[in-house]
Formats: structure tokens, C-alpha cells, sequence
């Protein structure tokens, strides 16, 4: 049982603030041009994001977008500290990875036919596996957090 704990202990510690890590790196990664080119297709393809070039240049929107990531991944990483402003990360990042998976549908050729397979964008279908865990993390209550339930504070 003790071996069970640490091991679901360790792993929600790494699945935390390796989704943490990602968020600020590529929420840092958007301050650079090459970032803020590189997602322009993706945003103004968005019928969720389009509008955020009405206000901006791409670099303004790319940086805007980069702030996001980055508090976000600051409210995030709080989960184990304080309950509330992790729930808020959770929220937040929930948003990201809905956000992002969305441009597979509303990007044109996210879908590549290679070998008889589509394939998506890997860059972007990875981003499932971060929705799940922003989920996860949404849906632990607070009392269980009190307890030491889960294994995060124990």
C-alpha cells in the first residue's frame, strides 16, 4: 500500500509540473518571432481566437497568449500549496488544451494522409493528454486535499 502511494504521489507530482514546465516554456517561447509567425494559421483560423488579431499584431497576440501560459502555469503550480489558486490553473489550463486541440478541426491540413493513416499534428494531439490531466486535477475536491487522500500533500 505505502508503495502504491508513492507511486501515484510521485507520478501526480510529475504529471503537475511537467504540465507546469510545458505551459512556461512555451508560454516563454511565444515572446520570440518565430513563435508568434508560427501561430498565425493557428489563430486566425480559430473561430475562438480570430477576433485577438482585430487588437493586435501577431507579436501582441502572441504575446498576450505567452502571459496567459505563464500565469496560468504560476496558478498550476501552487495545487499542493494553495488548493484555490491551483483549482484556478486547473481552470485555466483546462481552457489552453480545449483551445489548442480545437485548431486540428479549424486549421487547414492538420490532418496529413501518410501511409493510408491521417495523422494529426503531434504537436498539437499531445495537448489531450494535458486536457486529461488539467481535468484530473479540476476534479480532485478540496476534501480530499485536506485529508492527504489523494497523495499529494501526505
Amino acid at each position: 500500500m505505502k508503495m502504491q502511494k508513492l507511486l501515484f504521489s510521485t507520478g501526480a507530482y510529475i504529471s503537475l509540473y511537467g504540465t507546469v514546465l510545458v505551459l512556461l516554456w512555451i508560454g516563454a517561447f511565444k515572446f520570440t518571432p518565430t513563435e508568434a509567425k508560427a501561430i498565425v494559421p493557428l489563430v486566425s483560423n480559430s473561430p475562438l481566437m480570430s477576433w485577438l488579431y482585430l487588437v493586435g499584431n501577431p507579436q501582441q497576440v502572441s504575446n498576450f497568449i505567452g502571459i496567459f501560459e505563464i500565469i496560468t502555469a504560476l496558478f498550476f503550480a501552487a495545487y499542493p500549496i494553495n488548493y484555490q489558486l491551483g483549482r484556478v490553473g486547473a481552470l485555466l489550463s483546462t481552457l489552453i488544451f480545449l483551445a489548442t486541440l480545437s485548431f486540428m478541426f479549424t486549421t487547414p491540413n492538420s490532418f496529413q494522409k501518410i501511409d493510408g493513416f491521417w495523422v494529426p499534428d503531434a504537436f498539437i494531439l499531445k495537448d489531450l493528454a494535458f486536457l486529461g490531466l488539467s481535468l484530473m486535477f479540476l476534479g480532485i475536491p478540496s476534501t480530499q486535499l485536506e485529508s492527504g487522500k489523494n497523495g499529494l500533500i501526505s
